[in-house]
């Protein structure tokens, strides 16, 4: 889509959609710009996310959702403006991050198992060029445990399911014992079974005072599955509650003209609202 057919908000927009920040924020985006080729991708961010809660990233493709994880995480250099996790820079606060990548991302094929790949997790806690002590490998079945996954814990990866995949990997973000994590489309392309596995381990992190930061595709289930919402196309359109921001209106200035998505996102309104309504 050409940005001219985007909706694009102003300089005064952005500053009145701009937080406090706070040290105490899980993460802290401090007007942040990044750019590939000299070319922005993000322009001007500004955002502090909810403690304790699950957040979601939307926008359409080539909005820059991806990258701004990728920036947050300090896996990408950023052009102008800064990040903070609790107050730091990330380098001071890796042990504290959690991370589930694309699937498309990651290389099946490498020989490990699924217990392996969880144990992954653990290596802060191990120490590296340490042997993985029978501790950890009981933390690691815990936490395959979880997102059921403990019979398939000697089975190489290359052989499991990619709902099972995207699984291993939840179990070893657990694993690390995070209080911020990132995930990159953790829903795409998994099975309904995996879908609610991964809908329960989001909501106990959220139960047990951790905050989740998901980029999101589906925009029919935001409203079921997450608080906070950050919508996104190079520059913030909105953020805040679902209960506010997910609207028809912001959704029209974030994708524009794609009406297939718009439809979705009706939908996924209008359930929303009856709900209310139920509840009253």
């Amino acid at each position: 889509m050409a940005l001219t057919e985007v909706h694009q908000p102003s300089r005064q927009d952005s500053l009145d959609l701009r937080p406090e920040h706070s040290a105490e924020s899980p993460l802290a985006v401090h007007d942040v710009t990044v750019a590939y080729h000299r070319k922005p991708v993000l322009w001007d961010i500004d955002f502090d996310a909810p403690i304790g809660k699950l957040t979601a990233i939307v926008g359409p493709n080539g909005a820059g959702k991806s990258t701004l994880i990728k920036a947050s995480m300090g896996l990408i250099p950023l052009a102008a403006g800064r990040i903070e996790i609790f107050g730091k820079a990330i380098r001071a606060q890796r042990k504290l991050v959690g991370y589930v990548p694309q699937r498309g991302s990651v290389d099946w094929d490498f020989p490990v198992s699924a217990l392996d790949v969880v144990c992954m997790g653990r290596y802060r806690a191990i120490g590296w060029c340490k042997p993985v002590t029978r501790a950890h490998k009981k933390a690691a079945m815990e936490c395959l445990d979880r997102v059921g996954m403990v019979d398939f814990a000697n089975r190489q990866i290359s052989q499991l399911s990619g709902g099972q995949q995207q699984r291993v990997f939840l179990a070893r973000a657990l694993a690390q014992d995070a209080q911020l994590y990132f995930m990159d489309e953790p829903f795409a392309g998994v099975d309904a079974a995996t879908e609610s596995a991964i809908v329960d381990v989001l909501r106990t992190l959220r139960d047990q005072g951790r905050t989740v930061i998901c980029v999101h595709h589906d925009l029919q289930t935001i409203p079921d599955y997450f608080d906070h919402v950050l919508l996104l196309n190079m520059r913030i359109v909105a953020q805040g509650p679902v209960a506010e921001v997910f609207t028809q209106e912001n959704l029209q200035k974030t994708y524009g003209g794609r009406l297939t998505l718009l439809d979705e996102a009706s939908e996924a309104l209008a359930r929303t609202s009856s709900s209310r309504t139920a509840k009253k």
